[in-house]
């Protein structure tokens, strides 16, 4: 039997939106607890954002990626006698909210622009306009759900 689940602990908001939202994905983009480096790759990536699409701020642009970023539907493999299936579920807010910042980040981190800020910034403006890679990985998620309908009576 697994233990008590931790409690939640509670996030301070970032210092110049004041929204825990913007800290919460500040600390899926940090490395080795450099907090103040990743706030300011955040502002700055941003800035480029307000930059490049001048019809709303950066946070509102922002707030639109991670939305089309995260998933509404995702599989889980379950073994139902000898075979494993793959079966789709509804994915918790939670859970959403974080598959969306961590694919976010990741797929930034891949692209070829040469700072941080301007990698996360391109990620943003392709998810916010529903495209980039995230979003095809959002996309690839929900297919992968749709093929496999058939085994959802199987869920837990």
């Amino acid at each position: 039997m697994r233990k008590s689940r931790p409690k939640k602990r509670i996030l301070l908001p970032d210092p110049k939106f004041s929204e825990t939202l913007v800290t919460r994905f500040v600390n899926g983009m940090m490395y080795d607890g450099k907090k103040s480096l990743a706030y300011k790759i955040f502002y700055d990536a941003l800035e480029l954002v307000e930059k490049k699409a001048t019809e709303e701020p950066g946070l509102e642009t922002w707030r639109k990626a991670l939305n089309n970023v995260m998933p509404t539907v995702e599989v889980k493999a379950r073994r139902v006698g000898g075979s494993t299936f793959q079966i789709p579920t509804e994915v918790p807010a939670a859970r959403r909210l974080a598959v969306g910042i961590k694919w976010m980040v990741g797929y930034a981190r891949k692209r070829n622009e040469k700072s941080m800020a301007e990698k996360l910034a391109g990620e943003i403006l392709a998810a916010a306009r529903g495209e980039g890679a995230s979003v095809k990985k959002k996309e690839d998620v929900h297919k992968m759900a749709e093929a496999n309908k058939a085994f959802s009576h199987f869920r837990v």
